[in-house]
């Protein structure tokens, strides 16, 4: 959920307070009501209702904290929570899916271990994206297979129109002839120069497969399609499916971060949700119970988070506070400042579901009183990444020898599953 999901109006709603012209804006916890959810005694967000009905198959988590990392960008945050690290590195830290990848391998050999679904890089902080989008010292073949819109995915594993198969084995032929003459080639090491090629021979397989259906969504029933297609997001959901039944290893959907769009409410918070939670309600929900009637889930971990929260007065948490990055006016004359607005990072809400995670479990509780943050089991990124590297098998101490040092799935090797997540 990239753009910063504020938790009081999605899965952790607190005291509703409809807009009245020239309120005070800090008497505004929650712009909706709160509704019931599957689990007795715990409410969601009006407009995310069917998520709701499937928290009987998951965890939710009330109390992620994002980490201090002074002014607050949302790529920085993003780079941490997808790679742990915080920036800047001296080296190019692997991305989540591409250590697994790596530790696990690819479940079927012709689809890409690890696949990137609805991240574009012509918009927003894209060389700041792009820098944790990446295997990094890991090598190429293990970073992620591209799909930046879902609808078109089929042509991510098919040559350009005009271009025959000779045509397109010339194409590969020079690439590794380009590869020998690069400066990798010239300087790089063995397993450098073998990764990217090894990178281009799986893609040149996945062209050639019957897999390679999974990515034409036009072959979706069309009640199933119906249901997901509530934009690209939604129809990634629906793809993701797909290539999770043909043994894809780790898949990324994303809403993407766009300045001031989406998630990233600045302005117009309250409207901005509601067709936000429309994307996303009806394919998360339907991606659950697809995963779990096609008996999939159990072996399927999903994980629903964003980079940090969102509150109308605070920037940062009350206790670090920083550089305020949006004039939010004590006094609300105009409903486009009705909603959460500032970076929050003291409380923010997560879901879990399958792969060995608990079904009908609460994790973490926030104050109800503005500042909303932890008061009860925070988390942290390295409780989150080893949770999920635990429940997948792959031991906490994994690491290379990068610069002399050792480099781990978490800084130092010290983080530690969240055992009580776990079943």
């Amino acid at each position: 959920m990239a753009g910063g999901m504020a938790h009081t109006e999605t899965f952790d709603p607190k005291v509703y307070t409809p807009f009245e012209k020239d309120m005070e804006g800090n008497r505004v916890l929650s712009t909706f009501k709160s509704l019931p959810t599957k689990l007795d005694g715990i409410h969601f967000s009006d407009g995310l209702q069917s998520i709701g009905q499937v928290m009987d198959k998951g965890t939710l988590i009330r109390s992620y904290v994002a980490a201090d990392m002074g002014h607050i960008l949302h790529s920085r945050h993003q780079y941490h929570w997808h790679t742990c690290y915080e920036p800047p590195q001296t080296v190019a830290a692997p991305h989540m899916g591409s250590w697994i990848a790596k530790e696990l391998g690819p479940k079927n050999p012709v689809i890409p271990a690890f696949i990137d679904i609805g991240q574009r890089f012509t918009v927003g902080e894209a060389e700041e994206l792009k820098a944790f989008h990446t295997a990094g010292f890991l090598g190429n073949e293990f970073g992620p297979f591209f799909i930046p819109d879902p609808s078109q995915g089929l042509d991510s594993v098919r040559p350009p129109v005009g271009m025959d198969a000779k045509r397109f084995e010339r194409r590969n032929q020079l690439y590794n002839e380009l590869i020998n003459n690069s400066p990798v080639g010239e300087f790089g090491s063995d397993y450098q120069r073998e990764s990217l090629k090894r990178s281009m021979e799986q893609a040149y397989a996945l062209l050639n497969s019957p897999e390679s259906k999974a990515f034409d969504l036009s072959t979706e029933p069309k009640k199933s399609y119906d249901i997901y297609n509530t934009g690209r997001f939604g129809l990634g959901c629906l793809l993701a499916r797909r290539l999770t039944e043909q043994g894809a290893r780790f898949i990324s959907v994303t809403t993407e971060y766009e300045p001031f769009k989406g998630w990233d409410t600045h302005e117009n918070g309250h409207t901005r949700l509601q067709d936000m939670k429309k994307q996303i309600d009806g394919p998360i929900a339907q991606l659950i119970k697809d995963l779990d009637e096609k008996g999939l889930l159990d072996r399927t971990m999903v994980v629903l988070a964003s980079e940090f929260s969102r509150d109308m007065m605070v920037e940062g948490r009350p206790d670090a506070k920083v550089k305020e990055q949006v004039a939010q006016p004590d006094i609300l004359s105009d409903l486009k400042f009705y909603g959460m607005h500032r970076h929050f990072t003291d409380g923010c809400s997560m879901l879990m579901f399958g792969g060995g995670i608990k079904k009908g479990f609460v994790y973490g509780k926030t104050a109800d009183e503005r500042p909303c943050k932890t008061i009860e089991n925070p988390v942290k990124i390295d409780g989150i990444h080893q949770t999920i590297y635990h429940a997948l098998g792959i031991p906490p101490d994994t690491q290379y020898e990068i610069e002399k040092r050792p480099f781990y799935t978490t800084p130092d090797g010290k983080g530690l599953a969240v055992k009580e997540l776990l079943v």
